[in-house]
């Protein structure tokens, strides 16, 4: 199959950007199941595994830019990743990768990210993210210290993560893009990505992902689970779906959470490891898209659900 893939911005990103590095995995996992992949994204993209068709940032961020030209004829279907102002002349569906504010409706032909992302949006179809385990380092042998990886933003539930630790008696790192003033148990190490955020994903006892707000997938949790670390977290959108007993677990309250860490000790690394490159990595990814692609292409609908074996 030959597959266009359309993202606004440049790829590979530098830094964090989580939906960037879904295409980036995207495209990989594509191109090793044996399709042709067209990437369509600004002129300064490098991504080896697609073709580039070059965009200009000035024009795809205007109204009345149509996606279609830049598609080549050969091309079985699009699937954008940056919402669409004009219909696109050919099949195509579209992945939403956030929350739409209330009262907006998600487009036709959108796959979700999780059954919780899709239900919240009225729709039906979803993928789960997926990432490269070629990019993330297991370790079995944990350091002293628990981890909080994400923007230090309130919903993502930081607050709870630094108090959370406190009480357990656990040492956290945090890796996020806002400065925190010094406290005493709390390292703060800034924005990290590459080797250095693998390297602590892979040394971290446990990742505390309290979430505050419906999270549609939340990949640093399978990012946790590929380095071989459990992960805590609250029951909000996505994260039952990602996180089982065997890897996590979850809790409603901070209490809860605080009681629950300790237990966390048990989980073997392997287990997480596993579950990990069962259900999410990137080539896992690439099978439920193009199941997608398949059937919507044979009945001009996405169908329900995930087609997870």
């Amino acid at each position: 199959m030959h597959v266009a893939l359309y993202f606004h911005g440049p790829l590979p990103v530098e830094g964090y950007g989580g939906t960037q590095r879904v295409v980036v995995w995207l495209a990989r996992g594509l191109a090793q199941l044996g399709h042709q992949v067209t990437l369509l994204a600004p002129v300064a993209s490098r991504v080896p595994e697609a073709t580039l068709v070059g965009l200009d940032p000035r024009q795809t961020g205007r109204p009345e830019f149509d996606i279609s030209p830049f598609v080549p004829r050969s091309a079985d279907i699009l699937h954008s990743h940056t919402p669409l102002t004009r219909t696109p002349a050919l099949p195509h569906v579209f992945t939403l990768h956030g929350n739409l504010r209330e009262g907006r409706i998600a487009p036709p032909n959108t796959i979700f990210l999780s059954a919780d992302h899709a239900r919240r949006h009225g729709g039906t179809a979803f993928v789960y993210n997926g990432v490269d385990p070629s990019e993330f380092l297991y370790r079995r042998e944990k350091a002293d210290y628990d981890l909080f990886l994400g923007r230090l933003h309130s919903v993502k539930g930081y607050r709870w993560a630094i108090q959370g630790a406190r009480r357990a008696g656990r040492k956290l790192v945090i890796a996020g893009g806002w400065r925190l003033s010094w406290r005493s148990g709390l390292h703060y190490v800034g924005s990290v990505a590459g080797r250095h955020k693998a390297d602590l994903l892979a040394g971290a006892a446990c990742l505390w992902m309290p979430a505050l707000w419906d999270e549609p997938f939340g990949l640093t949790l399978v990012e946790a689970m590929m380095s071989g670390t459990p992960v805590l977290g609250t029951r909000r959108g996505a994260l039952p779906e990602v996180v089982s007993s065997g890897v996590g677990a979850l809790g409603d309250s901070l209490d809860e959470l605080v009681k629950l860490r300790n237990a966390l000790q048990r989980i073997d690394p392997e287990t997480c490891r596993s579950r990990a490159e069962r259900w999410f990595s990137h080539v896992r990814m690439a099978e439920q898209y193009l199941r997608m692609y398949r059937l919507y292409l044979a009945s001009g609908a996405l169908p329900a659900g995930n087609l997870a074996e």
